[in-house]
C-alpha cells in the first residue's frame, strides 16, 4: 500500500545542458509478438521525448490551445534510422536537442539510447500551426524559451 505523501508526479526528463533526456521503458504494447518494438512505436517515443522537452523548457501545450488564436505543433517531416531493435522491459533514454526554431519551423535531433548504446535516430522538422493547419510563426514565449536550448 502506497502512503498519501508518495510523489505520483510523472517524470519529464531533464536538462544537460542543450540535451534533454527522457527515460522511457519499453512495454508489452510496445512490441511486436517477438518482444521487438514495432518501428512505428519508436516514434510514439520521440514524441514524448519532444513534448517533454518543451514541457521542461517552459513551453505549455495547454497556453498555446488556449491563446488567440490556438496554436499548436505538428510534425512536417521525420526521417528515422534504425540501428538496433529495442525489447520488451528496456529501459531507454530518448535525448533531444533542438537544432533551431526560427520562424514557424523548429528543426529537432533525436536518439533512442539503452546503456549508452544508440537504438534510433530521428531527424524531425515541427511547425507551429493554428486549428485551421496553417503555419504560424513561434510565439515570442516559446522561441525565448529555447533559445537557450538550441545546441550548434
Amino acid at each position: 500500500m502506497m502512503s498519501g505523501s508518495a510523489d505520483m508526479t510523472p517524470g519529464s526528463g531533464l536538462w544537460d545542458g542543450p540535451a534533454h533526456r527522457l527515460p522511457v521503458r519499453v512495454y508489452y504494447e510496445d512490441t511486436d509478438f517477438t518482444g521487438v518494438v514495432y518501428y512505428a512505436n519508436y516514434l510514439k517515443f520521440f514524441e514524448r521525448g519532444r513534448t517533454d522537452a518543451l514541457r521542461t523548457a517552459g513551453v505549455s501545450h495547454t497556453d498555446l490551445f488556449a491563446a488567440d488564436p490556438p496554436l499548436g505543433f505538428a510534425v512536417r517531416k521525420i526521417a528515422v534510422e534504425y540501428l538496433i531493435p529495442a525489447r520488451i522491459d528496456d529501459a531507454l533514454v530518448v535525448e533531444t536537442r533542438f537544432s533551431s526554431a526560427k520562424g514557424a519551423r523548429m528543426a529537432i535531433s533525436q536518439r533512442l539510447l539503452r546503456d549508452g548504446a544508440l537504438l534510433a535516430t530521428a531527424e524531425v522538422e515541427a511547425v507551429c500551426i493554428d486549428m485551421a493547419g496553417r503555419p504560424r510563426r513561434l510565439p515570442e514565449g516559446v522561441a525565448a524559451a529555447l533559445a537557450s536550448k538550441l545546441s550548434d
